[in-house]
């Protein structure tokens, strides 16, 4: 099959180019091209001959290496340099290699890896412990910060937010930001790629088109070009007016100010760029729920785990207008409350009260694991609905693009996204009251996250979602709570609130809100935080002192053996002093490191 046909594109240098198009299009065929795994059958790839090319691999096998190491093996240079040094036979040699060290400024290196595993979400204990002992989204992490340790100039992407949660993401797009070399980057995550990217590249009819800005501006520029085209003008009217329609709802009812303004120009947003998608190949709402309680569940003074509670004394309350999106750093228990609510795991105390109609659709992240791979789609819905009509379930499969073979066969061939695809049509299927969506855009594409974001609007039932892509979160949901530091409590800012929150940048507007009793607390409570902060803020800026002062020695250490006359055999003893002296001020250094990065796990909890 021919993916590509006669296309021309060039990539400038120090572009960010968000590479987008349908599953099965070539976006990932064409990064295999770039890696030189794939050939072309005509035409011409050039790539300057002396880049380095760093990408992100899909998989990682079990190793027994630890986290930081797996990641520091992303810098190819060094682990080279280690090699030949470990395997060194002459002093001029030593000397070479000590100063190709110092050039790479290799006394960094493990104190960079440690930063990228804490930037994504791993914690300071974590980071000596094996690859194996990691779970496989924890992995594709672990590649994601190889790739992003390895010195390139070319960096290639394939859906780096998969698997990350939204602080983890927004770490990244900072991370990102300040990439000084040409990005290629695929992601469903359109936010992701607004903030990110400033080249868009859409694969469609087999060709490469260019588009300038980053999504949000390919979204407008190709709505534009679509509507040029009479026979879009019909269906995009349409979709336009059922965009319109759904704003003026929320807008009658609107009742919290801030978050329903915020939402508001997100609609609005959605009903000017619902013409850029007129020929997406999913067509598909939720059915609206019958019979509802009220409320549809209810959790008091109750303690959720496992073993031991992850959050302690929840309180809360789904209604059937519920539309809420869970917030916090991974690890915290936002799934663990999301289990709960679906009845997944028991409480280890208090009260789960569910209504008596109450009908839960739960897609978790390891929903995919749950299909039956030598079963049809045909097959699997029909064991779902059994009193259903097979022409009413192949209608229905066809809105989610299953169409011909491909809902007559087993499932054991399908990609990620079309597993994705499958799971989420069997909830959709099962007509619930109540979705419970843990990461439901993980694996799928642009267009099917755009046709999930649509169902969700004109879904009627109740909905608790957790997700990386804000656009899914801004556009379907109207509160939030945030799930940290084992307590679930209501957050009133929106999205933009809580990206300043994370980079602590809301202490100020936080003070100005509320009553003066209030206000007056904040006060007390933040000068008694500052207080309690301040020793180790101390130690951070001695610790910060001392390694910058060890860094200036090591570099004056690594100057003088640098000096080939100083591994003549009559200067032996004076190499020897400096090889040890080098050893020592490496081993303070990186004790003091330690000390810094606990210190700063410390500061942040």
């Amino acid at each position: 099959t021919v993916l590509l046909n006669e296309c021309e594109l060039r990539i400038n240098t120090g572009e960010h180019c968000a590479l987008v198009g349908a599953n099965g299009a070539g976006k990932s065929s064409l990064f295999k091209l770039i890696l030189g795994e794939l050939s072309l059958d005509s035409g011409e790839l050039s790539i300057p001959s002396n880049w380095r090319v760093a990408h992100m691999a899909q998989e990682v096998e079990a190793s027994p290496r630890s986290a930081v190491d797996y990641v520091m093996d992303g810098h190819r240079e060094f682990r080279q340099l280690e090699e030949e040094l470990a395997n060194c036979k002459t002093d001029g040699e030593l000397a070479r290699i000590h100063g190709d060290l110092d050039t790479l400024q290799a006394y960094r290196i493990p104190s960079t890896a440690e930063k990228l595993l804490l930037g994504l979400g791993f914690k300071v204990e974590q980071l000596q412990n094996p690859v194996s002992d990691f779970s496989g989204g924890w992995r594709i992490r672990l590649n994601l910060a190889q790739a992003l340790m390895q010195p390139s100039e070319l960096l290639l992407l394939d859906e780096p937010t998969n698997h990350l949660d939204l602080d983890a993401c927004l770490w990244l797009e900072q991370w990102l930001k300040q990439y000084p070399g040409t990005l290629v980057l695929v992601s469903h995550d359109r936010d992701f790629i607004d903030t990110s990217c400033d080249t868009v590249i859409h694969i469609e009819n087999k060709t490469l088109h260019r588009y300038r800005g980053n999504y949000s501006a390919f979204e407008n520029q190709r709505a534009e070009r679509l509507a040029q085209q009479q026979q879009q003008f019909e269906k995009q009217q349409i979709e336009i007016a059922h965009m319109e329609d759904f704003v003026r709802r929320f807008r009658a009812k609107a009742s919290k100010a801030k978050q329903a303004q915020s939402r508001i120009k997100a609609l609005d947003r959605m009903a000017l760029i619902a013409p850029a998608h007129v020929d997406s190949p999913f067509k598909f709402k939720f059915y609206q729920p019958g019979r509802i309680s009220d409320p549809v569940i209810n959790l008091k003074q109750a303690d959720l785990g496992y073993s031991t509670p992850v959050l302690n004394k929840v309180m809360l309350s789904i209604h059937p207008s519920t539309r809420l999106g869970l917030l916090g750093a991974n690890g915290q228990g936002k799934s663990t409350l999301i289990k709960t609510l679906a009845g997944e795991i028991a409480l280890l105390n208090g009260e789960r009260v569910c209504g008596e109609h109450c009908d839960i659709g739960y897609f978790s992240q390891h929903q995919l694991e749950s299909l039956d791979i030598d079963a049809s789609p045909v097959v699997q819905l029909q064991r779902a609905r059994p009193d259903a009509r097979e022409q009413e379930i192949r209608t229905f499969l066809g809105g989610f693009n299953f169409r011909g073979e491909a809902v007559d066969n087993g499932i054991a061939h399908f990609s990620g996204g079309e597993k994705a695809r499958l799971a989420l049509a069997l909830i959709v299927w099962q007509k619930p009251s109540l979705l419970l969506l843990d990461e439901p855009t993980n694996h799928l594409d642009l267009e099917m996250c755009h046709a999930l974001t649509v169902a969700l609007q004109d879904f009627e039932g109740a909905v608790v979602l957790i997700s990386h892509d804000r656009h899914l979160l801004r556009n379907t949901v109207d509160q939030f709570v945030l799930v940290d530091a084992g307590k679930v409590t209501p957050y009133e800012g929106d999205l933009e609130d809580y990206r300043q929150y994370l980079q602590g940048e809301d202490s100020e507007s936080k003070e100005k809100k509320g009553t003066p009793e209030e206000r007056k607390k904040a006060r007390q409570e933040a000068a008694n935080l500052r207080k309690q902060q301040a020793p180790i803020r101390k130690r951070i800026q001695e610790i910060e002192k001392a390694v910058s002062k060890l860094e200036k020695k090591l570099k004056t250490i690594e100057d003088k053996l640098a000096d080939t006359d100083l591994y003549e055999a009559e200067r032996k003893a004076e190499l020897q002093k400096l090889l040890l002296e080098q050893s020592e001020t490496r081993k303070e250094n990186d004790t003091l490191e330690e000390e810094w990065l606990e210190l700063a796990d410390q500061l942040e909890a």
